[in-house]
Order: C-alpha cells, then structure tokens, then sequence
C-alpha cells in the first residue's frame, strides 16, 4: 500500500459498471482483474458495446482468455503502454456522446491514459479508475525531463542522463509521473544506497 500522505497523488476507486451507449476498458497487468470484477456486476449485453485495450506486461497469458470470453465488441492487447496510447487517441478521436471510460491496473497506465482523456475532451466525470497490481513509480527526471518507468528503489538512476535521483512524494497529473531530482547535485561521489521501496 502507498504512503497514505502523498497529497497530489490521484484518489482510486473500484470500477462499477456505468450507465453509457459505449464502454471503454483500459488495463494493464492485474488491472485485467478490475475488469473481470466488474464483469460480475454489468447488466447483460454491457460487454456488446465494450472496447478492451490490455497490456499483459509480466502477467502475459494469465487474462487474456478470461477476457475475451466477456466477448467485448473490440478486444485490442498491445506490448506496452506506449504502443497502445495511438490506438487510445484513435478510439477517442472517433468515440461517441455516451461513452464511459474505465482505467484500471498501475499508476503508469492510469496516469497516461487519464491524460490521453482528458486531451480529447473526455470530462474527468465519465472516467472511472482502479488499482490493482504494483505501486512503482513513473519519474521524471526534473534536470533531464526524461521519464523514468517502473521505478521500485530509492534513489534511481534516471535511464536518460544517468543522474542519481530521489524520488519526491509529489505527483504531476499533468505528467502522470512522480517527480525525481539529483540526490547528490553537490558531492557526486556520494552515493546513497538504493532501496526498494515502491512495490
């Protein structure tokens, strides 16, 4: 669990099934476990106007079946984050009034995804988002802007610039990313050492 004092971090719900003409689920890892829990309470037929964009990531085969036997009218599985954001933007780009969104699984995906939405002029009302899974963190690097995915230790070397970084407890939603400054700006050859602490 989270530290419980991190102010600008985002609140998370459990997903419930919305009233809507469209429904939009977006997962990665046990987030596909927030889908399936929401499955038990949807009226029949919800799932006949679902869209499901899933990213495995290291759970790879464990969901899938359970998720295409909801039969979603779109069923999409990507690689990564990354690569299923365009496809996102697309969906977005062609969606219809009526529409409801659902987020579930890291913080990462949550974060990106929210602000995919909400740039396309989704209302932060008809999205809904779930936990589930690790608590790593996305950093940006403040000196470099370079992000930083699925950070567990404390202090983490930015995978751009290579600076030592602490990890602040202070989250951007506008980045979707935590953000990480240079730990030993004025005497690099102090190295303090790594921890994992975000699980």
């Amino acid at each position: 669990m989270p530290a419980k004092t991190i102010l600008s971090r985002p609140v998370y719900g459990t997903l419930s099934p919305q009233t809507g003409k469209n429904h939009l689920l977006v997962a990665d890892a046990e987030g596909a476990s927030a889908i399936l829990d929401l499955a038990k309470k949807a009226p029949d037929g919800f799932f006949a106007s679902a869209h499901i964009i899933f990213i495995p990531d290291t759970t790879r085969s464990q969901f899938q079946a359970s998720l295409k036997a909801l039969k979603p009218a779109q069923f999409y599985e990507g690689p990564s984050i990354a690569a299923a954001l365009p496809r996102l933007r697309q969906t977005l780009a062609n969606a219809h009034m009526g529409l409801r969104i659902y987020l579930a699984g890291t913080e990462g995906l949550i974060g990106q995804a929210m602000q995919v939405a909400l740039e396309a002029g989704i209302d932060h009302s008809s999205i809904q988002t779930g936990h589930r899974g690790s608590w790593a963190r996305r950093v940006q690097c403040v000196p470099c802007k370079g992000v930083t995915e699925n950070v567990t230790t404390q202090p983490v070397t930015c995978s751009h610039c290579g600076l030592l970084l602490l990890v602040r407890a202070h989250y951007s939603r506008r980045l979707a990313a935590f953000q990480g400054v240079c730990i030993n700006a004025e005497d690099p050859s102090e190295i303090p050492q790594k921890e994992e602490i975000f699980r």
